[in-house]
């Protein structure tokens, strides 16, 4: 059925610029009545047609845009359209050697709210918001059709979806139903992947390249991997001839991956030290032992969901820069990361400053770090840049 959107005046800018948000407070009305998905023709205060998108009356964000051609219809053909495109951006990546990467990235893709992982021979979906909800069936039989793979499984068991006022689900779409643990390929590394309960999708595939740079600076050197998941930063460290890596993280079965991942790269379990336990409390008992290491990883999980947090956010992200910087060797490298969309990265860095003038120490900013380019951002979506990473030379 669907309906029409008219923006408020002087709320058409975003829409210039082609921006595929559009919040509620924007909206003057809605006519018709279209369900939470359903397709809405976007019109300016004056009544000119700009886009089109999907309508979720639950959520602040009420429609998000599929495309600003007036003259496309959004239909089967129309979403088969957008995922070729993505496929075909992926082939043409410099990506070796691996065989787990990002096939759709929602808005940056132009397919606002859904993401497809591929891990080896298993797609794995996220239906983010109600417009990928709603063509979720269309979604996964044009997938199925495209990219032939075992089995297609979804991980929409996420708190993003609540504000769409979807509830959470996961389980197989199409297809078999993936293993308890899928082995990847990640350059000279192997992991094996929880696509069933693990975060995420399974795998923090946004890290790749920064996995390979940390290794870079681990030859010769005591490692601190905090936040450690499944130890993917621990053994690309390893890989680069580490003396020693120090796993710390709050989940025993994430734990019990990092000794599997261990054994896939024949590496040497005596040089690794897994400690389960908050990482504040267990950075803070190092900081009070005088333990002090030559790099140290911080990949903490997301700590602003909304603006409202943002102050909340910004202090324990430099409480735990504040540790690092304390438990560093003098010419020692702080690695550290926000995943936060909502935490500029204007913000994360004046953050990382702070805590580091307060640790009496100086730090020198080696590099940027940011996802994996099969994570692109597009230009009219400055959100999607949500990694954020400085590398530090610290004394």
């Amino acid at each position: 059925m669907g309906g029409t959107a008219f923006l408020k005046v002087g709320f058409e800018r975003p829409l210039q610029r082609r921006h595929p948000w559009i919040f509620s407070g924007a909206i003057a009305r809605v006519d018709g009545e279209p369900q939470p998905g359903e397709t809405v023709d976007i019109r300016t205060s004056g009544g000119e047609l700009v886009g089109r998108g999907a309508y979720s009356p639950h959520s602040q964000i009420a429609v998000r845009v599929w495309t600003f051609d007036p003259e496309k219809a959004i239909s089967a053909d129309f979403f088969r359209s957008r995922l070729i495109q993505a496929i075909h951006a992926r082939r043409e990546l410099p990506i070796r050697n691996v065989n787990a990467y990002r096939l759709v990235n929602a808005e940056s893709d132009g397919l606002p709210g859904f993401v497809v992982d591929r891990y080896a021979d298993f797609l794995v979906c996220q239906f983010l918001s109600a417009g990928p909800e709603y063509w979720r069936g269309v979604l996964v039989t044009q997938l199925s059709d495209l990219l032939p793979a075992h089995g297609i499984y979804e991980r929409s068991d996420t708190e993003v979806r609540e504000k769409e006022g979807l509830q959470g689900r996961k389980g197989t779409l199409a297809g078999q139903e993936p293993p308890e643990e899928i082995e990847i390929q990640e350059g000279a590394c192997r992991f094996v992947v929880d696509v069933l309960n693990g975060h995420k999708t399974g795998f923090y595939l946004d890290q790749r390249d920064n996995r390979v740079r940390v290794g870079e600076f681990a030859r010769d050197r005591e490692v601190l991997n905090c936040f450690a998941y499944t130890g993917a930063f621990g053994i690309w460290a390893l890989k680069g001839a580490a003396v020693g890596v120090t796993n710390v993280e709050s989940s025993a079965s994430a734990l019990a991956l990092i000794g599997r991942n261990l054994e896939l790269n024949s590496l040497d379990t005596g040089q690794v030290e897994n400690i389960e336990g908050d990482t504040f409390r267990v950075m803070r008992k190092f900081r009070d032992c005088r333990r002090f290491f030559d790099v140290v990883i911080l990949d903490p999980p997301k700590f602003v969901t909304s603006r409202s947090h943002l102050a909340r956010a910004s202090r324990g992200y430099k409480d735990i820069n504040l540790l690092a910087f304390k438990l560093l060797n003098p010419g020692g490298y702080l690695f550290t990361f926000s995943c936060s969309g909502l935490m500029s990265a204007e913000l994360f860095q004046k953050i990382v400053a702070d805590a580091a003038l307060d640790a009496g120490r100086e730090a020198q900013l080696i590099c940027r770090l940011s996802q994996a380019p099969d994570h692109p951002t597009a230009l009219n979506f400055p959100e999607g840049q949500y990694l954020k990473g400085l590398g530090l030379r610290v004394w």
